[in-house]
């Protein structure tokens, strides 16, 4: 299929239900997810304060996770725990559905949040586990575009959905989400076995990633570059609105342009660096986000006319980065992962996703406190850094530039 290769899409065949899984997954996701907390507020009755504490614990509960993921992945295989993490989730949003009893929300708050670690934790396993020999980096690519764009519609439709008075939009999303997540379930369980069998060569004893020095570091370094990824839709709405000159809906435009960069893009980086070596396209990505925060750190300093066209220009930096990290970071680190117990590896990579979510918020508020312009150029600084490490990290790390699978 010469021009699916043109695309840097890979060979779907029999694979069809997990890309479909994907995105409906994520549009349910893209839903549900924004309206959340204001379904705790309106429709629970619990108080902003009280739901925001009850949803922060519940997601730290869910920190360990992935080193239980890690533990169990090589022996019971990643589509086991991706379609039990779907299953988990949907009984959760059941019981957001029809409970009201704090006590019962935090309970499906916790299965819910537990759920998405594990799904998050196994499904770049999975996604290696079903491509064919070569093709690993562009099923990661293709995997991340169906679940931009299921996102991305998911939250045009909770956008719609807001439009509607009392509780019926909350209880709809909240349903459409348990919906999905049965069905991408479901759909899971319909991969041929073939596609999901683990070929692993015997060649000695699991290897201990607490004494890999170099994977640890690695980890350290992408929790960095994960906190940029945050940090774009966390801080912009807050500093448009607070600090900038500048119409409050371009939020919305911004983000939606940055969104559709990854619903499209990530086959055709792909296409363009799946020959190239993966730890200097990530060190490509650090130094982007370091222009992009000196960018948005100097729109305080520029003439009100300027405003606008700088921050379209900031964007353009961070969607850059943004579609080279999707694209590269999961791929880099099953290139470097031993082959025995590689899903352990990559179950372990998304603790720097887990990290970053958790700092981001206070990262960003407590900063942009201390001054407006302070958290991007702190996170100009960290992007730098990040290059720095993962340069001097290249030396210790195999030339990944080819993939195993």
């Amino acid at each position: 299929m010469p021009t699916a290769t043109s695309l840097g899409l890979p060979n779907v065949r029999g694979r069809v239900p997990l890309l479909v899984g994907l995105a409906i997954d994520s549009f349910g996701g893209g839903c549900a997810g924004p309206l959340l907390l204001l379904f705790f507020v309106r429709v629970a009755d619990i108080p902003l304060g009280t739901a925001g504490v009850l949803l922060t614990v519940a997601t730290l509960f869910s920190v360990a996770a992935p080193a239980a993921v890690g533990l169990v992945i090589d022996r019971v295989g990643p589509r086991n725990l991706v379609t039990a993490a779907q299953f988990a989730q949907g009984v959760a949003f059941v019981g957001f559905f029809f409970g009201r009893s704090m006590w019962l929300l935090f309970l499906c708050a916790l299965l819910t949040t537990t759920g998405q670690r594990v799904f998050w934790s196994s499904v770049f396993s999975l996604l290696a586990d079903v491509s064919d020999e070569g093709d690993r980096d562009r099923w990661f690519g293709l995997g991340g575009m169906m679940q931009a764009a299921g996102f991305g519609l998911g939250a045009l439709a909770a956008g719609v959905l807001l439009t509607i008075d009392g509780d019926l939009p909350f209880l709809l999303a909240i349903g459409l989400n348990a919906v999905t997540f049965f069905i991408a379930g479901v759909l899971m369980l319909w991969i041929h076995p073939d596609h999901t069998a683990r070929s692993v060569e015997d060649t000695g004893p699991m290897p201990l990633l607490r004494r890999d020095k170099p994977f640890l570091v690695l980890i350290g370094a992408n929790t960095i570059l994960a906190l940029c990824t945050m940090l774009m839709g966390v801080g912009l709405p807050v500093y448009v609105t607070e600090a900038l000159p500048a119409p409050k809906w371009l939020v919305g435009v911004l983000l939606a342009a940055v969104s559709v960069v990854l619903a499209t893009g990530q086959t055709l980086v792909v296409r363009h660096t799946e020959h190239r070596r993966k730890m200097n396209v990530m060190v490509l990505v650090g130094l982007l986000w370091m222009v992009w925060g000196l960018l948005m750190a100097g729109l305080l300093h520029v003439p009100a006319a300027l405003v606008v066209p700088g921050l379209v220009l900031a964007t353009v930096f961070f969607a850059a980065g943004d579609v080279l990290h999707a694209a590269t970071g999961n791929a880099l680190a099953a290139a470097v992962a031993p082959e025995r117990g590689q899903g352990k590896y990559l179950s372990y990579w998304q603790y720097s996703f887990t990290f970053a979510s958790v700092l981001v918020p206070v990262f960003f508020a407590q900063l942009f406190v201390v001054g407006h312009a302070v958290p991007w150029l702190v996170i100009s600084g960290l992007a730098l850094g990040a290059a720095i490490t993962l340069v001097l990290l290249d030396r210790a790390l195999p030339d990944v530039t080819a993939q195993r699978r």
